[in-house]
C-alpha cells in the first residue's frame, strides 16, 4: 500500500499512547493561536495526507475509520435504548383489561294461585256461651275476639270478666244488646265478622 511507513500495521491502534509534546508544542507559545491553518497529523507522520479511500475521521490525537465511528455510534444508541428499556419507557402503564363476558340467564316465570278456604282460619264458637263457662268453645271464642281486635286477655278457656268485657265491646260495635252473653245474635255476628 502506498504512503505507509515500515512498521505501520495497516490499521489504527486505538490504544496507542500519544507522543510527548515537542519543544515547539510546549513552552511559551503553548495555547497561543497563530494564523496558521491547523492540520491533523497522525502520530509518526511528518506531513499531512489526504483522506484515504477508507474515509478516516480525526478526533483529537486519534484517527478513526468510518467503520470504527459507526461502531461507536451504534454502541451509544444501543446503550441509550437499553437504559430506556430498563426504566420502562417502552412499556405501557395500563394493565390489560380482562375480556368482557356476557351470560344470558333464562327468565323463569312462577305463577301462583291463591286458594281460599271455605272455612276461616279463626272460627267462631259453635254454641252459645255465658260468663262462668269453661272449655274448648270458650277458647275458640277468646281467639275469635282477639282476631277481631277485642282483646279478651289470655285464651285460657275460662269465660271470666275480661272475656265478658271483650264480648260487650264487640256487641257495641255491631249495635247489639251489651249483655256480655254470646247468644244467637252475637254468635251469628261473630261468624259473619270472621268470614268477611
Amino acid at each position: 500500500m502506498e504512503g505507509r511507513e515500515e512498521g505501520d500495521p495497516g490499521y489504527d491502534d486505538w490504544f496507542d499512547e500519544p507522543e510527548a509534546l515537542t519543544e515547539s508544542q510546549s513552552g511559551a507559545n503553548r495555547g497561543v493561536y497563530e494564523d496558521v491553518e491547523e492540520v491533523w497529523v497522525l502520530p509518526g507522520e511528518d506531513a499531512p495526507r489526504e483522506r484515504g479511500p477508507r474515509g478516516e475521521i480525526a478526533i483529537g490525537n486519534w484517527t478513526l475509520t468510518t467503520t470504527q465511528a459507526a461502531i461507536i455510534a451504534v454502541s451509544v444508541i444501543a446503550l441509550v435504548v437499553a437504559i430506556l428499556a430498563a426504566t420502562g419507557t417502552f412499556s405501557s402503564s395500563k394493565a390489560a383489561l380482562p375480556p368482557v363476558v356476557t351470560t344470558h340467564t333464562p327468565t323463569v316465570t312462577i305463577t301462583t294461585t291463591a286458594t281460599t278456604s271455605s272455612t276461616p282460619t279463626t272460627q267462631a264458637p259453635q254454641q252459645t256461651l255465658k260468663p262462668g263457662d269453661t272449655g274448648e268453645q270458650v277458647k275458640i271464642l277468646q281467639g275469635a275476639l282477639k282476631t277481631l281486635g277485642f282483646d279478651p286477655g289470655k285464651a285460657d278457656g275460662d269465660y271470666g270478666p275480661s272475656t265478658q268485657a271483650a264480648v260487650e265491646k264487640f256487641q257495641l260495635s255491631k249495635q247489639l244488646a251489651e249483655d256480655g252473653i254470646v247468644g244467637q245474635q252475637t254468635l251469628a255476628a261473630l261468624q259473619q265478622a270472621l268470614s268477611g
